[in-house]
């Protein structure tokens, strides 16, 4: 992107940041200058949170998702106990003591079957499995909960299907383990070598060819033979280099939106009034970027944003400025049928060359998402990257979404 253009954006992001901040009739504003940055995990201290009318505030920031840069502390000596893990998949259960001391190689992969982040990482996961599994490394996927409807053994078991994971993987939903291993983010790596030491850990995303060579150096510790192995080069895909700014992850569920370190990504104040609470929106004609903006009548849970209401025309819906080259949003399915959802880029359905794969067009060629599970669906990976609009719609009383996620990545979500 030529540098005039870049300072052009950058220039426009801080004139509407800023006019949004005067209009917001100060409560969000407020909200914003108290919240720590989840990315680089740090936290806001109680004290500079802000009283809202009717709300209680956590006592605890919510968990972000990963920032690369986090690097949890284990305590030295005896690895962190697999604690209230549940759920077992792909294996009887095990301890990595008991994995180690015959001579293997174990990798604790905490993750999530919503977050883009993770699903990101399982090409990678899943090649380490088919090229070291039989030299000695066990990969354990620890399943620990964002959302409420993660809980759900048959939801895990449909997701390892869809993303083809064959290694063991045991529910932490009471996170239990994740607790005793300090964790605070999706993804994380921890590998323990042949003597039940902690080698290497990573947060986030990337950094595969590093992780691969650590995995291989304790094997090869353990004397395993790895010279007919070859070891990977990618370190996954490419960003866009012309994404001059990337939104972040939009939660629409109170138990984000309102704790300490969370998004604040719903713009009108009318959803701070408390929780649990039917409201009837109505949109404004400004639209600050990276916030969602509601129209109609919904209920602000815990964990999403419900229509609350059956309508016939379409007339409610969940807009956002953004910016993006791929987007995803996580729904939840609630009821016995399936649910029609119809998004719109632009204020027109989406073009076939820019549409996710979990959008199909109606006879009258509206780009839509058919919700008959609770799960993250891809509505758009475009050819370039762009700053969009963004609609979604439906008109059934079922329809509750959760959150939305971004990317920069030339392939992918």
């Amino acid at each position: 992107m030529p540098d005039n253009l870049l300072a052009a954006g950058r220039s426009r992001h801080a004139a509407r940041t800023g006019l949004f901040m005067a209009i917001s009739g100060g409560v969000l504003a407020a909200i914003l200058v108290a919240c720590g940055s989840v990315g680089g995990g740090s936290q806001a201290t109680p004290a500079a949170t802000p009283a809202l009318p009717g709300l209680t505030i956590p006592a605890e920031p919510e968990t972000p998702r990963a920032s690369p840069k986090t690097s949890p502390k284990l305590p030295e000596g005896e690895p962190p106990e697999l604690a209230g893990l549940k759920g077992w998949i792909n294996s009887e259960p095990f301890t990595i003591a008991e994995r180690t001391s015959e001579g293997g190689v174990v990798l604790i992969d905490f993750w999530t079957y919503t977050c883009v982040n993770c699903i990101r990482t399982f090409p990678f996961l899943r090649d380490w499995q088919d090229k070291y599994a039989d030299a000695g490394l066990t990969i354990l996927g620890v399943h620990t909960p964002e959302f409420d409807f993660e809980k759900d053994r048959s939801n895990v078991l449909r997701a390892m299907e869809r993303f083809g994971l064959a290694y063991p993987v045991a529910q932490d939903n009471d996170r239990f383990t994740w607790d005793a291993f300090e964790n605070r983010a999706w993804p994380a790596k921890y590998l323990f070598d042949a003597k039940g030491r902690l080698v290497y850990t990573h947060i986030g995303e990337g950094d595969y060819v590093e992780t691969e060579r650590a995995i291989r150096a304790a094997l090869i510790e353990a004397g395993r033979d790895l010279s007919g192995i070859i070891a990977g080069a990618s370190e996954g895909p490419a960003e866009d280099a012309t994404a001059y700014h990337l939104t972040g992850e939009l939660y629409l569920g109170y138990g984000k939106v309102y704790g300490l370190g969370g998004s604040v990504s719903i713009a009108q104040v009318e959803f701070y009034a408390g929780p649990d609470l039917v409201v009837e929106y109505a949109d404004s004609e400004f639209h600050h970027f990276d916030k969602i903006y509601l129209q109609g009548l919904w209920l602000n849970e815990k964990d999403a944003i419900v229509h609350a209401r059956t309508t016939t025309g379409l007339e409610d819906y969940i807009y956002a400025h953004v910016f993006a080259r791929s987007v995803n949003v996580v729904v939840q399915h609630r009821g016995d049928t399936p649910i029609e959802v119809i998004v719109e880029l632009d204020g027109k359905p989406i073009p076939v060359n820019g549409a996710g794969p979990d959008i199909v067009y109606d006879e009258s060629g509206r780009s839509t998402i058919r919700v008959d599970e609770s799960r993250l669906y891809t509505l758009l990976e475009l050819p370039e990257f762009g700053e969009l609009e963004l609609v979604i719609r439906s008109n059934s009383d079922q329809f509750a979404v959760n959150a939305f996620t971004f990317g920069n990545y030339l392939q992918g979500p």
